[in-house]
């Protein structure tokens, strides 16, 4: 592991919340309880942005700046119930707000690598089948890629040996 590492919160800003029928408590920073039981897969629940505009949404962005030449690691921290199920999706734009890639992750931690054009992003919590979740953070932290995939090559016995 190397590089930066960003930690991202559940705001109390109602805007990009799945509102209809859900019951969201905010027990602090680090721990927000959502329940909704009427809310199909599939429905975005929140979302964190890389740029905004503030004039227009009245918030600043929550995401840090990444760029397509390293690799990242995403961790995620949401307890749900057993059965139960969430994605994030990640949404690469570039500089024309045209969309450049996507990466959908369903495991608590999940190493990418966002495409060369990426301008901003943004970050999607969606309802894979939970009624009532707690959202803890999500973390965001540079690796290196090239390591990560080498050492995943020796492991599997892909890689050069040496004689």
């Amino acid at each position: 592991m190397t590089g930066e590492k960003w930690t991202i919160y559940w705001n109390e800003f109602s805007s990009d919340t799945y509102l209809y029928g859900s019951k969201i408590w905010y027990h602090g920073k680090n721990h927000v309880e959502f329940q909704n039981r009427l809310m199909p897969p599939g429905t975005v629940i929140k979302q964190w942005y890389s740029r905004t505009n503030y004039q227009m949404q009245r918030m600043e962005p929550s995401l840090p700046m990444i760029d397509g030449e390293g690799g990242y690691r995403v961790t995620v921290d949401i307890d749900c119930r057993e059965g139960e199920a969430w994605l994030i999706r990640l949404i690469f734009y570039d500089k024309y707000d045209v969309e450049a890639g996507s990466v959908i992750i369903r495991d608590e931690m999940t190493d990418f690598q966002c495409p060369l054009k990426t301008y901003s992003y943004r970050m999607q919590l969606i309802n894979g089948g939970m009624t009532h979740f707690h959202f803890h953070s999500v973390t965001i932290q540079e690796t290196d890629l090239k390591a990560n995939e080498e050492k995943e090559d020796l492991r599997r016995g892909k890689g050069r040996k040496k004689l």
